[in-house]
C-alpha cells in the first residue's frame, strides 16, 4: 500500500531543464572558433549534456562533433539560465527552460570540419567576431567571454518574444 506522502511524490511533476555546455576557443594567435549552425546562425560550438555525461566531458565531445577541434578546458567562466519556454523549430514541441554552463577553452589539435550540426566552421580574430556573431543572446554571451575577469558570471534571461537579461551577478 503505497502513503499518502508517496502519493504525493509521485503526483508532482519532475521539473525538466535542458543543460547545455559550451566553449569559447582560443587558438595561439588571439582568435576564436565560431561555427554555423542552421538555425541560429554563428555561434560557439556546445549543446545537451547527455545523461550520464560531465560539464567538461559534454563541452569537450560538442565543440569536437561541431567543429573537428580538440580543445582543452581552463575555466569556467558563465552559468546562465533562459527561464522562458518557447516553440521548437518543428513549430509545435515546447521547449524547456534551458541551464547553460560556458568554460574558456584553449586549442589543442585539429582541422576545422563542418558536420551534422554546423555548415561552417571558422578561426575569427577577436575584433572580428560581431561581424559574424549577430544573434541577440549569443551576441551577449560572446561580450561576457570576452569580458571575463576571472569572476563567474550567472544570469537569468528570456530569449523569446525579444531577449531580456532578468538578473545579473558575478561569483
Amino acid at each position: 500500500m503505497i502513503s499518502e506522502l508517496a502519493k504525493e511524490m509521485i503526483a508532482m511533476a519532475h521539473p525538466t531543464h535542458i543543460v547545455t555546455a559550451a566553449g569559447f576557443v582560443y587558438d595561439g594567435d588571439g582568435n576564436m572558433l565560431l561555427v554555423k549552425t542552421y538555425h541560429r546562425g554563428w555561434e560557439t560550438p556546445g549543446g545537451q549534456v547527455d545523461n550520464g555525461e560531465s560539464l567538461e566531458d559534454a563541452v569537450i565531445r560538442e565543440i569536437l562533433e561541431e567543429s573537428g577541434i580538440k580543445v582543452s578546458l581552463t575555466k569556467l567562466i558563465g552559468v546562465y539560465s533562459n527561464v522562458g519556454t518557447n516553440v521548437g523549430y518543428d513549430g509545435s514541441t515546447v521547449v524547456p527552460t534551458k541551464v547553460m554552463f560556458d568554460f574558456m577553452c584553449e586549442y589543442v589539435e585539429g582541422t576545422p570540419a563542418t558536420s551534422d550540426e554546423t555548415s561552417e566552421v571558422l578561426w575569427v580574430p577577436r575584433e572580428k567576431v560581431f561581424e559574424y556573431v549577430t544573434h541577440p543572446v549569443f551576441v551577449w554571451r560572446f561580450k561576457k567571454a570576452m569580458e571575463f575577469d576571472g569572476r563567474v558570471c550567472y544570469c537569468s534571461y528570456v530569449s523569446q518574444p525579444v531577449f531580456k537579461v532578468l538578473s545579473e551577478r558575478y561569483l
